[in-house]
């Protein structure tokens, strides 16, 4: 069966349609424009060329098997790859063996957490709007950098640096002025 070919410049929304339709050409293509940013991504969360290599493919033969489940209203192409591929490397890490300590990192004596200091930061970030409270347990619990958090959300890097200090100085508020953030 003789499939029509796919003009380079067409929108990822149409290359999502074609794929849903069989069409390996629009597979290639949303490889071309997207793997280089899930290959940095995944290196950046496995360090380990071979994990990355795998969990990229991976994502991609997901993403083609689940291609008509694309809604472009809830997500653009290039954030719907994004989370496809971030869920498969979060999957890679949490499939690897815990690897164990030397006894001298294991036996090194630590400072225990505050934790006054722990609930006064919880609940500052309770106290934050949904959007804002979500960027800083992105940001500072799972420790996705500015760039990452812009493909992730599909915002602009310079948005997401503005309402992640929006939301630092709502929690400096809500801890009061001698709050330590």
């Amino acid at each position: 069966m003789n499939q029509p070919t796919l003009p380079p410049d067409s929108p990822d929304e149409a290359l999502m349609q074609a794929m849903a339709g069989g069409q390996e050409d629009a597979l290639r293509e949303l490889h071309e424009r997207y793997a280089r940013l899930l290959y940095a991504l995944g290196y950046r969360m496995l360090r380990q060329t071979d994990d990355v290599e795998s969990c990229v493919q991976d994502a991609f033969m997901n993403a083609w098997k689940h291609a008509a489940r694309f809604d472009p209203a809830r997500a653009s192409v290039k954030t719907w790859l994004v989370s496809i591929a971030h869920h498969r490397f979060l999957q890679e890490l949490r499939d690897r063996p815990d690897t164990s300590l030397e006894i001298e990192d294991w036996d090194a004596p630590t400072a225990a957490a505050d934790p006054t200091d722990r609930l006064m930061a919880e609940q500052a970030v309770q106290g934050l709007e949904p959007e804002h409270r979500k960027l800083v347990e992105l940001a500072y619990y799972r420790g996705y950098t500015h760039s990452e958090l812009a493909v992730l959300l599909g915002l602009p890097v310079g948005t997401v640096k503005s309402r992640l200090r929006s939301a630092l100085g709502r929690m400096k508020t809500l801890l009061g002025s001698s709050g330590t953030l």
